[in-house]
């Protein structure tokens, strides 16, 4: 088990972070400056009120500490590759999706540390532990930043290679999160039976209420339509391989995977149930 944590999550995380750069491009990113408004919006839902609706959330269900902790770092996290491609299927704006997740993702090794640090210090007071945030910014400079610019810059000098590697990557991407699901739910099965019901209604009370809030919120922005299904499902859908991984380098290895991790791991499964009717609905209107 220590393998697993210590090795096979935080290289599962960079392999599904190379795969996310593998299918971007410079003007992913250079769009943000073309499309500042929807851009905008788009980042005040994930990076404000996402947290802001799982702070909520926690204190609504009063959820344990490790738990709490647990919501408030799935909230902190980007969409993930997962978020582009539902986008894709939703027939919405998946260049908006894209530039969303790259630039945020980027921006995580920045905000993820300091709100990580606060929350745990927040829901755990003298339990919590220890937490070094240039330390956590380095480490997921390490798995998060630094496979992504990899993959950008061989999409950029290698496109025949990027292009014959990118669909092998992502499946390979989609195995490696199941296996992470599983091995995190496996190692915290007491505390996730003992919590299912409370648990499970926050992440699917939490997962629907920001969809609806990041469209209710384009709409009112006046955002397109295409725009909006995208901002819904950047602000609804968040990358639960990090929040795991999140888990595992705050409170280290030594018994197995943190509870710190449950939340996601759930979310993991409760996000596609979640998510599929709001897609049919999108796909069809």
């Amino acid at each position: 088990m220590d393998l697993l944590i210590n090795v096979g999550l935080p290289v599962s995380l960079a392999i599904i972070m190379l795969s996310l750069g593998i299918g971007l491009e410079a003007a992913d990113f250079r769009r943000v400056i073309s499309r500042r408004y929807p851009f905008a919006i788009g980042a005040v839902c994930q990076v404000v009120l996402l947290p802001v609706a799982a702070f909520i959330t926690v204190k609504m269900f009063a959820l344990p500490p490790a738990i709490a902790v647990g919501f408030m770092l799935l909230s902190f996290c980007p969409g993930g590759v997962t978020s582009n491609i539902l986008s894709k299927l939703a027939k919405a704006d998946v260049a908006l999706s894209v530039s969303l997740t790259a630039v945020i993702s980027l921006l995580s090794i920045v905000t993820v540390p300091l709100l990580a640090a606060w929350s745990i210090d927040h829901f755990m007071g003298e339990d919590a532990p220890e937490v070094s945030i240039s330390g956590l910014a380095l480490a997921m400079f390490m798995i998060t930043t630094l496979p992504v610019a990899i993959g950008v810059g061989l999409r950029h000098f290698a496109t025949g290679f990027a292009n014959r590697i990118d669909g092998p990557l992502s499946k390979l991407a989609t195995i490696l999160f199941v296996l992470i699901v599983i091995a995190a739910l496996a190692g915290n099965w007491q505390l996730f039976v003992d919590n299912l019901g409370i648990m499970g209604a926050g992440l699917i009370s939490l997962n629907l209420a920001l969809l609806l809030i990041g469209l209710g919120l384009a709409r009112a922005a006046k955002l397109s339509w295409n725009e909006a299904k995208t901002i819904s499902i950047e602000t609804g859908i968040q990358n639960s391989t990090l929040g795991i991984t999140l888990a595992a380098l705050i409170t280290g290895t030594e018994s197995g995977f943190s509870p710190l991790a449950l939340p996601s791991a759930v979310y993991g499964i409760t996000m596609y149930a979640v998510a599929i009717p709001f897609i049919a609905w999108y796909r069809n209107r």
